[in-house]
């Protein structure tokens, strides 16, 4: 597939989802917008490791929890190598150890390289443990024959693998392979590559297995500075790791973080952009508004500078939302998120850029959703 001149890294996310459903070469579970898609055919190319030297000789094995890498994750345990699989959106540590019961059958092992077989036959291995990561398997939603990757748009991977370098589980040779649709291997531009985007060495697909030859470097460590308060809220393991680099003397300083974070033992203020957690979910949509006020009146935001945004799909995450604000260019100071109610709340530095993201706005759409974004109704009453 080839990509479409001047696009950005997103377009050509949407490129892909939008080609693989219309094709009907997605498979469960769909729509694949906003994930590492599932496609017909991935457990044939999950077997097309097998003629991998660097799976044969490899022992300890990294293999990201996407469905499509569903197969890798079974011949892991098959061959009785040692499989880790980072923890869902990096909550509660970096890796589970998945742990068959002793004499497991079959059909035991291809639970424990599902989803669910990660949550019940686990243990979780802490920044303390001695591991040492052979061989790295990760989801694409696009990649090119160059070994150049786009992910989903959160940057899990490409952080799990920073995170692996910090705590010297990975070295430079450490292999990283990627196991995609045909449909999803295309060029792409190189200026749309950023320092922190880790690179493959090996694409596997349904028909090929391609060594890419890449010698672009991949991450040397976290790269604080690209990482915000809110994920640092988000994800506990980087703190612990941002205190140990800080005490090595390293430069731990966080995204926005000159002008908008007082250091530990003052007051701290979230900065622009976090992610400010609701203070009453429990009102009907009719009040909508109370959060908001009550946020503004805390925040001394300026007044008529807030915008509802309704209809969020259930499904929906913060950094969907966010990403496609940045992609109208409506980027608020600071958001509300209130995923119980499928809405949010932006909050503007004044009336006029309030409007203005209103008009930018219109028609946008989530998955199947068309959101609707109105300025927050305290507001229009007055």
């Amino acid at each position: 597939m080839e990509p479409r001149e001047g696009v950005s890294k997103q377009d050509i996310r949407e490129q892909i989802w939008d080609y693989m459903e219309s094709q009907n070469v997605a498979d469960f579970p769909r729509p694949v917008h906003h994930r590492i898609p599932n496609f017909k055919g991935s457990y044939l190319a999950c077997q097309n490791i097998k003629d991998l030297d660097v799976f044969a000789r490899m022992q300890e094995v990294k293999v990201d929890p996407d469905k499509p890498l569903e197969g890798v994750r079974l011949l892991a345990l098959q061959s009785k190598k040692t499989l880790l699989v980072p923890t869902p959106r990096l909550r509660t540590g970096l890796f589970n150890k998945i742990t068959p019961p002793p004499g497991a059958t079959k059909d035991i092992l291809r639970k424990c390289a599902t989803s669910q077989g990660v949550r019940s036959y686990s243990v979780p291995i802490g920044l303390d443990s001695r591991v040492h990561v052979d061989l790295v398997v990760v989801g694409s939603v696009a990649v090119s024959e160059k070994g150049w990757r786009i992910g989903k748009g959160e940057g899990y991977a490409d952080l799990e693998y920073a995170m692996m370098v910090s705590m010297g589980a990975v070295s430079k040779g450490t292999p990283v392979v990627t196991i995609v649709h045909d449909c999803q291997v295309m060029d792409i531009p190189e200026v749309l590559l950023e320092d922190h985007d880790i690179t493959v060495d090996y694409i596997l697909t349904p028909t090929r297995v391609i060594t890419t030859g890449c010698e672009r470097p991949r991450p040397t460590g976290i790269t604080w500075s690209k990482i915000s308060r809110e994920m640092m809220e988000k994800i506990p393991i980087l703190r612990t790791l941002r205190d140990r680099e800080k005490q090595a003397g390293k430069d731990v300083t966080l995204q926005n973080e000159h002008w908008n974070l007082l250091e530990s033992g003052s007051q701290r203020t979230a900065p622009p952009s976090a992610v400010r957690p609701p203070q009453d979910t429990s009102q009907p949509e009719a009040d909508s508004m109370g959060a908001a006020r009550g946020c503004l009146q805390r925040e001394e935001a300026p007044p008529a500078a807030t915008v509802y945004v309704g209809n969020l799909p259930r499904d929906a995450r913060v950094s969907d939302l966010k990403r496609a604000l940045r992609d109208r260019g409506a980027a608020p100071l600071r958001l509300t998120w209130q995923a119980p109610q499928c809405r949010a709340f932006l909050h503007y530095q004044d009336p006029a850029s309030a409007q203005q993201a209103i008009s930018c706005l219109q028609g946008l759409r989530l998955g199947t959703n068309t959101l609707r974004v109105v300025l927050a109704r305290h507001q229009r009453d007055k």
